[in-house]
């Protein structure tokens, strides 16, 4: 299986990842185009990415951005309807709110024992800057790999609590019954 991404740094990238990993050992991933960063270009970009990962014979193509400062479902929205319809059947969308380190941080207390931090910082705000402090993630050393061994770790189903997580997670799940990969129900009692 061929799993084609486009993502908005490296964060993002180690989170996926992880998940392949944990979720799709066997697959192979194969990075699209980095998202622009206006609207301008996204509307361009996720059209020229879809084609372009289709040649390479993708079996699915992940999107993942953070939605900064507005809102998540909206930008999930404005995003899949950039989507061609020839393409629609390959795609997946997520969108972190605010960003991927509020889905790294959802168990706040599991991070913080993974880091040897204190809850609290990853709690209050935004935790982005208190995640990269405590991954020593700086300059050119993004610590993926480490990123991707925490997110084949995790105990995922606690972070079903991030909505945008949870939806990107059902999402990922339905088209996965589809391609052949068997992502573990975290939906289960």
């Amino acid at each position: 299986m061929k799993i084609g991404y486009s993502v908005e740094g490296s964060t993002d990238r180690a989170l996926l990842e992880g998940l392949r990993r944990r979720w799709c050992p066997q697959a192979q991933l194969i990075e699209g185009r980095f998202r622009g960063t206006s609207g301008r270009s996204r509307h361009r970009e996720i059209p020229r990415t879809c084609l372009e990962l289709a040649s390479k014979g993708v079996d699915l193509i992940v999107f993942l951005r953070d939605a900064n400062n507005e809102e998540w479902r909206d930008v999930l929205k404005a995003d899949e309807n950039r989507c061609r319809p020839e393409h629609s059947h390959l795609a997946v969308f997520g969108v972190c709110g605010r960003n991927v380190e509020c889905w790294l941080c959802a168990d706040a207390d599991w991070i913080a024992g993974q880091t040897g931090r204190e809850r609290p910082e990853f709690t209050a705000g935004d935790p982005k800057g208190p995640f990269e402090k405590a991954m020593d993630v700086k300059g050119f050393d993004r610590k993926e790999e480490e990123i991707a061994l925490l997110v084949e770790r995790a105990p995922l189903r606690n972070w079903l609590s991030n909505r945008s997580f949870r939806e990107f997670y059902e999402r990922l799940r339905d088209k996965s019954q589809q391609r052949g990969c068997a992502i573990e129900n975290l939906l289960e009692d």
